[in-house]
């Protein structure tokens, strides 16, 4: 199972967390975040795939945070269209393109056909006030009713209370690529608890 800790902001920090080899990291570059990210990404395993987190930003913004950042994937978590995503993968980047989907207690899955062709996984995250890192999870019985075979990113509320409700839905056909975990680890916004962070890594794997 492949672990995405999102929300890097703190380059002593990044170190840090990059030393327990997740199989991503994500930036988030959206002004009303507190987790909004400025500066230089310090030098880390080239394993961890670096991710770029958006919220409706320019596609010309998104190019040139790619390049400056060397991003191996991009997360979309705004209301971006399908025309959006097709347009972004035409600039024929070498990314692996994540579209995020708020979930409370029901969701209309249909919505995902469209986007299909487009990205490489989706990511059912929980709705609430915030584009994410909203530190509570949704109810994962909707995803029984998911419809696709393409794989997916389970985010959302999860911490280390959640672990054995994440390895029962681990034990469903469900098709889970990964599981994104963000402000269940947080010491304050943008900084990561690294020893429950490594807790976490240790019971999942």
């Amino acid at each position: 199972m492949k672990i995405k800790v999102c929300g890097m902001k703190i380059e002593e920090n990044i170190k840090a967390v990059a030393g327990l080899q997740p199989d991503y990291m994500g930036f988030i570059f959206y002004p009303k975040s507190p987790r909004n990210f400025k500066g230089e990404i310090p030098e880390i395993d080239e394993n961890i795939k670096k991710t770029g987190v958006f919220v409706n930003a320019s596609i010309d913004f998104i190019l040139e945070k790619v390049k400056e950042h060397s991003f191996k994937a991009v997360q979309l978590h705004g209301s971006e269209s399908v025309a959006y995503c097709q347009e972004l993968i035409s600039h024929d980047l070498d990314i692996e393109l994540f579209k995020v989907f708020s979930i409370k207690d029901e969701f209309d899955f249909s919505v995902l056909k469209n986007y299909e062709p487009f990205v490489n996984y989706f990511l059912f995250d929980t709705k609430g006030k915030d584009k994410g890192g909203n530190g509570y999870t949704f109810d994962w019985s909707v995803l029984k009713q998911y419809p696709s075979t393409k794989p997916f990113i389970l985010s959302g509320g999860i911490g280390v209370d959640e672990i054995e409700k994440v390895k029962e839905i681990l034990k469903t056909d469900l098709p889970i690529y990964a599981l994104d975990i963000n402000s269940k680890f947080e010491i304050e916004p943008g900084l990561k608890d690294v020893e429950l962070l490594q807790q976490f890594f240790k019971e999942i794997h």
